[in-house]
């Protein structure tokens, strides 16, 4: 299959980083190469305001290294942006001129508002968030936005960033004090902009300082998922870090779990600019977007409304990059999902089960997945599915969703399923364990309809007793295998249900 790439070097106030993304048949951007580089320019700013030499050597080498690992891909499109620290400088023209002669290079310099922008756009087309307020902290600056149904509404750039805040602690006071002055700073900052007052929704945090805080959270509480894309946080886990933070000197910061070595003297300054900003809002909880500024950049680039830069659906394009990765058949999950309804609509008219309508929406995400592991082995089918489907990340669906996809799409039988739920048994309340076991059932039951993938069954009528559930069943071919394939695995079903099931099936040439 031919790949494009897709290039990008960012360079900021505290890190330089390089990324290449290869994009296959499914149109989704896959990140292959990730290059990181500790320059903090920001260090080489002169009270000027001049970026000095030293800096402009450290920059140009860092490229040079980069442009090795560039030269290795034949790439479609390349772009080298910069911010806050380049933006700043009022050598900036030069600093262009000198990367361009010295690389062969033509950097970007990005205004405040387009820094902002794109850190809002990777938001917006890689969650199903619709109304929320980002956060992304570099070394010099601090972008803030505000949307609203995934239109822009507000931007701002603060002037301050995780490297410059680090002056609230270059003294002699506790650490407790110089706390409390920066959140008082911060609170006087984030105070000036009346869109940012008690918005109650959700704080979106962009970056690396928002990922190592994620990252020292999900160690701290043992965290039985892989993946830190759409991964929620409350006040009192932001409030409880920075406390357990601000106790450690410099050798404690440098060995906490999660925390990047390099970030270990900026991560205590960001976690109070985002207690800060989190207590400002009144947010509905802090969710970390793994995708930021680079990734908006080639959303902008390769959206297909060119007029917004929005992906229609985020999910739907991660469900269609699975059904390609995966090698699923659309045409066989379009007749299961069809099933799937029949049977989960009769059900729900009855009110059997307790089901609602968004068990469906559940339930009609796991068609197109289920039983995904096959593709790696038939044999440990189920152990496969639940595993890739529940650590790997899944554009639009936040942690919980993509658990519940996993345990839908993985059913085997009850023995199976409680191993499975088992390390997340606290994730949910009795009643909802029992409901996914349902809407595994169910969907385990209405694919062994179609076990030998011929769309034998055409569809079928439902008769609900109290005792007994009649399913009396169309074919338009021989249904033997579906037959022997539905009745062996009803049981699970009727368990789950508490009523019996029977199944006539009919051969009609014609339905």
């Amino acid at each position: 299959m031919i790949k494009s790439y897709y290039a990008i070097i960012d360079i900021g106030s505290n890190t330089m980083r390089l990324v290449v993304y290869s994009q296959e048949k499914s149109g989704r951007l896959h990140e292959v190469e990730n290059v990181k580089a500790v320059a903090r320019l920001r260090n080489y700013l002169n009270e000027k305001g001049i970026l000095n030499d030293e800096g402009i050597t450290k920059l140009t080498a860092t490229l040079k290294s980069f442009k090795n690992v560039t030269e290795t891909y034949e790439l479609d499109n390349f772009t080298v942006i910069a911010t806050a620290t380049i933006r700043q400088a009022r050598n900036n023209e030069d600093i262009k001129q000198i990367v361009q002669k010295e690389i062969g290079w033509e950097m970007r310099i990005l205004s405040e508002k387009e820094e902002a922008f794109y850190g809002y756009l990777s938001v917006v087309n890689s969650t199903s968030i619709t109304e929320g307020i980002t956060i992304d902290i570099g070394g010099g600056s601090t972008e803030v936005t505000y949307f609203k149904d995934r239109i822009l509404k507000h931007y701002h750039s603060f002037p301050f960033g995780a490297l410059t805040l680090k002056d609230f602690f270059q003294n002699n006071d506790s650490t407790e004090k110089n706390i409390m002055k920066l959140r008082g700073f911060l609170q006087e900052q984030f105070g000036r902009l009346d869109w940012l007052q008690v918005k109650g929704v959700p704080l979106i945090g962009i970056g690396g300082s928002a990922r190592n805080l994620a990252q020292i959270d999900q160690n701290r509480k043992a965290y039985p998922l892989a993946g830190l894309h759409q991964y929620q946080m409350v006040d009192s886990d932001i409030a409880h870090i920075t406390t357990y933070l601000a106790s450690l000197d410099k050798v404690g910061l440098e060995k906490v779990e999660g925390l990047s070595k390099d970030r270990a003297d900026t991560i205590l300054p960001a976690s109070c600019v985002f207690l800060s900003l989190y207590e400002t809002i009144e947010a509905k909880g802090f969710i970390l977007s793994r995708k930021g500024l680079r990734d908006g950049v080639f959303y902008e680039y390769l959206s297909p409304n060119t007029k917004t830069n929005l992906y229609p659906n985020v999910l739907e394009d991660s469900i269609v990059e699975l059904i390609y990765e995966y090698k699923l058949d659309i045409h066989q999950i379009q007749h299961i999902q069809y099933l799937t309804e029949r049977l989960f609509k009769g059900l729900l008219s009855k009110g059997i089960g307790s089901l609602t309508k968004e068990d469906w929406i559940h339930l009609e995400r796991s068609c197109y997945v289920y039983n995904l592991g096959e593709y790696i082995d038939a044999e440990s089918s189920p152990q496969h599915t639940f595993y890739l489907l529940a650590n790997r990340t899944i554009d639009g669906l936040m942690h919980i969703d993509r658990l519940k996809l996993a345990l839908i799409a993985s059913y085997k039988n009850k023995t199976v399923f409680k191993q499975f739920i088992d390390p997340f048994k606290h994730w949910f309340l009795k009643k909802e364990r029992k409901k996914l076991e349902l809407l595994g059932s169910l969907l385990k039951f209405t694919y062994c309809l179609d076990a030998t993938k011929r769309k034998v069954i055409n569809h079928f009528d439902m008769e609900i007793g109290n005792e007994v559930i009649t399913l009396t069943i169309y074919c338009n071919k021989d249904y033997k295998p579906e037959q022997y394939q539905s009745e062996k695995q009803k049981k699970h079903l009727e368990k789950n249900l508490g009523k019996n099931i029977d199944l006539i099936f009919l051969y009609r040439e014609n339905e």
